[in-house]
Formats: structure tokens, sequence, C-alpha cells
């Protein structure tokens, strides 16, 4: 993961859709580490002791590590990974990481008479700001599109994440409710996980063995169940997850071939050229002239 936050202007026009995107973001937060970063913006930044109010809606998704969260409408709760804080416009807050672990948080802030109309019609409320959804790599996947798509501010980029915001949204509701009949099968849970892992560190050299111990399950028992569960072996879907980037990143003309392989962890440039074209049928330079026919 890529430590990553960016703080949106907003115009009357995005406002006017009925539901804007304020910021976006993600942090890896390591042991001992101080939280928040001082790097945030002022008026993000808050001291434990006090905490803070917002005037806008945020979802945080933690997806690894535990940590601790409390509000004006909810007591100090325990936070564990796969849980989603939703915090509410006015409403007092405080959260952090455990020293001891650490945690992985996305996070994307909003507001509209959309969502506005979402809570009065209590679909979400104050008193239950704290949603154990567990972890999906569907909720993980709209978070990494949210913050690429606010990356570069294209025009019209607004309503289109506010679109994703809502499907957000969506999954997280029907995760809750989910929970509330169907108890989660333990390999469905370990190979969520693992998808997790491999999408947050696909920017990494990561081993299939070293996932597999962090899981706390052999490495032949996760090869095969993941293969299982997946229809494809966990090194070659880490390979596609890649080459997926690859595709995003060729469409931006400044970056290189070699810098884009480099970026992703490839070891050279042309074994990334050949496998790029062992997936796609083109090379890297074939492909991003195609998308500008």
């Amino acid at each position: 993961m890529i430590n990553y936050y960016k703080y949106l202007p907003t115009s009357i026009e995005d406002e006017n859709w009925g539901l804007h995107v304020l910021n976006a973001g993600c942090n890896r937060i390591s042991k001992k580490e101080i939280y928040p970063s001082v790097q945030h913006p002022a008026h993000h930044y808050f001291d434990w002791g006090k905490g803070r109010v917002f005037d806008e809606y945020q979802v945080i998704y933690i997806t690894k590590g535990e940590g601790i969260f409390e509000s004006a409408s909810c007591r100090k709760s325990i936070i564990k990974e796969g849980t989603v804080l939703l915090l509410f416009p006015g409403e007092w807050h405080r959260f952090k990481p455990n020293e001891q672990t650490g945690w992985d948080e996305y996070w994307v802030g909003f507001k509209g008479p959309i969502m506005d109309n979402i809570v009065q019609q209590k679909f979400f409320n104050h008193r239950k700001a704290v949603l154990p959804v567990g972890i999906h790599e569907s909720i993980i996947h709209l978070m990494l599109e949210i913050i690429e798509k606010t990356k570069n501010e294209k025009t019209g980029y607004q309503p289109m994440v506010a679109g994703i915001v809502l499907h957000l949204l969506g999954q997280i509701h029907s995760r809750i409710k989910q929970n509330n009949f169907k108890p989660e099968d333990i390999t469905e849970s370990i190979i969520h996980k693992a998808r997790i892992i491999f999408r947050t560190n696909i920017d990494r050299d990561i081993s299939i063995e070293s996932i597999a111990e962090e899981l706390n399950v052999s490495y032949a028992w996760f090869r095969k169940a993941f293969k299982a569960y997946s229809g494809i072996a966990p090194h070659q879907y880490l390979l596609q997850l890649k080459i997926e980037k690859a595709k995003t990143l060729l469409a931006d003309h400044s970056k290189q071939v070699k810098e884009i392989a480099f970026s992703l962890n490839f070891k050279s440039s042309f074994y990334f050229s050949k496998l790029f074209k062992e997936k796609t049928g083109l090379s890297p330079e074939q492909f991003r002239k195609a998308m500008h026919r």
C-alpha cells in the first residue's frame, strides 16, 4: 500500500448533483507510529484528548490491524480488521490504531442531500457507526477505484465518483444484512483476506509463502484452497492484478514502460513486456496505441 490522500475542491454544479466527494485516501499505519500523521492538513488533524467534529460524512474501512473508536452516540469500541467506521456531520468522534498492531485504512469523505436522505430513512444511523462487515474484495476495489478517479480530477469526475460512493454504501448495507443471516465460511474468509493482501501490495515483491504465513495457514493448504475457491492459482491471480493495473498506468503517456514495470515490481521491463503480451495479445506499446485510436 502506498499512502495517499487528496482533498478536493467542488463547484456549485458538483454540489447540485446531490452527492459530492471531498476527500479520499489510504494509509498504512505501522506499529507505534504517530496517528494521525502530522502531514495531514490542519482541518483534518485531531488530538486524541479532544477528538474532532466534521461537517461531512466519512466511510473508513479498516482492512488490517485493530484499534479503538468512540463517538457522541457510540461508546468506546474495539475495532478489528474488516470494520467500516461511518462518521456523521456534526458528530464528535475519535479513533486510533492499537500501537502494537497499527492498521491499514481506506477512507472517503462526502456530503449532499442524497446521503442525508439515506440517513433519514434509517439505512445508517449515528448509534451504529461501527459496522463489522468483514473483509471483502468488492469493498476494497470500490475504495481503490474512488482513489484512482480523484488522482487526476478529470472534467466531470465528481458525479462519476459520487456514483461509486453510492455503490460502496450499497455494498456496506448489503454486507450488514447478509451478516445477520449467514455465518461466513472460514475458507471464504481467508481467501477474502488474501485478495486484500494481494491488492494492497501490488507494488511490492511479495511471496505467496509470506501471505500464507500472515494468514496462519500452511503454504500447501493456501495454494490448494485459493485455486479451488477462485479457479486460479494465487501467483497467477497476483500477476493478473498487476497486468490490470498496468493497463490503467499505460493510459498515462507521461509514464515510460520501464517506469511502469518498475512501479509494479517486475524484475525487468523485458519480462514485464513479455508477460503483458502473453496475457493481452499486445505489447505494452501496442496496447497504448490501441487505446487512443
